[in-house]
């Protein structure tokens, strides 16, 4: 845990740094933006395509039978909304990995001095990750979707799915240029918990107005410390043990 807090610590300060300022809130208000535009212009064809779907199922005709088609309405309007947050929280997080990453690793860098980069990461390797980590997010927040009429897993649900997306997304960046891809391995299994849990806690971050624009780069830099400390960490103790 202490690792965790430590993590968070650093990368509310470096937050304060010039060139993290200059891409910290970029990410967020590209993605909001973008998808903001994407549904002045598409929301009448998306709410109209989920109707077509909803009106075939036995729910719209128990409701029509009551004269309650209003209420499909309604809900494909809510569907439309609950598909665009996660749309707008990969956005940003792809951007943050494209823009504010190589600026999050040089700059949480100096906080482990001496660290050698082994280069372990690739361009494909961020690609694969990048694309395979998504469409995982994708399909748990549109199964677990049905789940938020329970009311608890409207709030619990979404932060589940944004720790997963956040720590498989920033563990490989974070690492890319100092860990071996054997380092990146036994980190990523040795920490698997850690990592989820350090996701735990920076995914309110997401949901609280004007804090959530800086979410993306703080997670960023979090998981950046955490990974860095966590390869000192193992190769201290490889060290160890040669010495032995």
């Amino acid at each position: 845990m202490i690792g965790l807090y430590s993590a968070i610590g650093r990368a509310l300060r470096d937050t304060l740094q010039p060139r993290v300022l200059a891409v910290l809130v970029l990410p967020m208000l590209g993605a909001i933006l973008l998808w903001s535009l994407l549904a002045f212009f598409f929301w009448d064809a998306w709410t109209s395509a989920l109707r077509g779907i909803l009106e075939g199922t036995i729910v719209a005709g128990w409701l029509a039978g009551w004269g309650a088609t209003w209420v499909l309405e309604s809900l494909g309007g809510l569907v439309v909304i609950a598909m665009l947050l996660p749309a707008m929280l990969v956005t940003a997080v792809l951007i943050t990995e494209l823009v504010a990453m190589p600026v999050i690793v040089s700059v949480a860098g100096r906080s482990h001095p001496g660290l050698e980069k082994k280069g372990g990461g690739t361009t494909v390797g961020s690609v694969g990750n990048a694309l395979s980590a998504v469409a995982v997010f994708e399909v748990l927040w549109v199964i677990t979707l049905p789940l938020w009429l329970t009311g608890i897993g409207a709030v619990v649900l979404p932060a589940l799915n944004s720790a997963y997306l956040n720590q498989r997304l920033f563990r490989y960046d974070a690492l890319a240029d100092h860990a071996s891809r054997d380092e990146y391995r036994e980190i990523a299994h040795r920490n698997k918990g850690a990592l989820f849990m350090l996701g735990l806690f920076l995914a309110p971050l997401y949901y609280v107005p004007i804090v959530n624009l800086a979410a993306p780069v703080v997670s960023g830099l979090a998981f950046t410390h955490y990974c860095l400390s966590a390869l000192r960490a193992l190769r201290g103790r490889d060290e160890g043990y040669r010495k032995k």
